[in-house]
């Protein structure tokens, strides 16, 4: 597999990869009880006002109550499943594909510590979530910005939460994500993948939904004064996945995301002892601490633009640069096209 050709996303992906099988999401349901009926209204209105109140049989306001019954049977199967759970991790019973994805833990655990911080904190709002398919699939191409990628996080909630057909968000990530300690396991635990045509056109043939942000390190890292100005997107991997697959590529905008680390500065020096592609300088960071830290609770957008569609062309056409580049400057215009619009509707940046 490391002898595969393979087309970087952009100059600051890496390559390789390998193919997966997801497995199927878990569902539960609940049921509530109804109370009872009261006395036919022709026998109260013909007995005396006593007699009525010692015959007339119990009703639903002299019962006990049945919503704590039921509440107690949800936490009792609530804790059941979480039991369950924890013996599964305990036991290694539990599935994960070839990438290291595990769609259990993602589902009920780590959708659950991102959730808070896409609904409470940032208030991310929804848009053109139709134009992701129900099935089959298909490319996101979506801005970078922010200092740090949490807006690759928000996207894939945002997915996860509000798409009909419940589908996961499948990330392509640099190589650096992958050579951290800890986060090299949440991001694989995740579904992410190193960022390359040979792991994209995979996922892509088994059906899943990917998602890529091509601007990599040069839009996360731009300075603030550059913001929501879409730095170059690679050599155009992207399209050539696509066109190769015939999956319809879906631009992605997002408006929130380069407020919440004002970049006002980059320590390259410092950059360069810890590895790094840069060394953020911001209003806070790294002036208070750990506290400087904590991103801005700005209020977000993510609109997903209209497909553009790729199986009309010949599997040849992805050899085609000229083809590719006509393709990548369309995805990239309507990309900052809708951040322009987004940025006009919005009446303030935390509100």
């Amino acid at each position: 597999m490391a002898d595969a050709k393979v087309i970087p996303f952009d100059d600051d992906r890496s390559r390789g990869g390998a193919a997966q099988r997801p497995s199927r999401r878990r569902s539960g349901a609940s049921r509530r009880g109804t109370a009872g009926e009261g006395a036919p209204v022709h026998e109260v209105q013909s007995l005396p006002t006593r007699a009525t109140a010692q015959e007339e049989p119990v009703t639903s306001q002299e019962q006990p109550p049945a919503g704590p019954r039921d509440d107690d049977g949800g936490l009792e199967r609530r804790v059941a499943r979480g039991l369950s759970f924890l013996r599964r991790r305990l036991t290694g019973d539990y599935e994960v594909d070839d990438f290291g994805y595990d769609e259990e833990l993602t589902d009920q655990v780590l959708m659950s510590l991102l959730r808070p911080l896409y609904e409470k904190y940032f208030r991310v709002e929804v848009k053109g979530i139709e134009n992701i398919p129900v099935d089959g699939g298909a490319l996101i191409v979506a801005n970078h910005s922010g200092t740090l990628p949490l807006d690759g996080l928000m996207l894939q909630v945002a997915v996860h939460d509000h798409h009909p057909a419940d589908r996961h968000l499948r990330l392509l990530a640099a190589d650096l994500v992958f050579v951290l300690p800890v986060v090299n396991e949440l991001a694989r635990k995740l579904g992410h993948t190193l960022a390359c045509a040979e792991d994209a056109e995979r996922l892509l043939a088994q059906g899943e939904l990917v998602g890529v942000m091509p601007e990599g390190f040069k839009g996360i890292g731009k300075p603030f004064g550059e913001r929501y100005k879409l730095q170059r997107f690679g050599r155009g991997g992207f399209v050539s996945t696509a066109l190769r697959q015939g999956v319809p590529i879906i631009p992605c905008s997002i408006v929130g995301a380069e407020e919440i680390y004002p970049m006002i500065g980059n320590a390259k020096t410092l950059a360069r002892l810890l590895g790094f592609p840069y060394f953020p300088l911001t209003p806070t960071f790294p002036w208070l601490g750990p506290l400087g830290a904590i991103p801005l609770p700005t209020k977000w957008t993510i609109q997903f633009g209209e497909p553009i569609a790729t199986d009309g062309y010949p599997p040849e056409a992805a050899e085609d640069p000229m083809l590719m580049f006509n393709l990548t400057d369309q995805v990239r215009e309507q990309i900052q096209h809708t951040l322009y619009k987004l940025l006009v509707q919005r009446r303030s940046v935390f509100f």
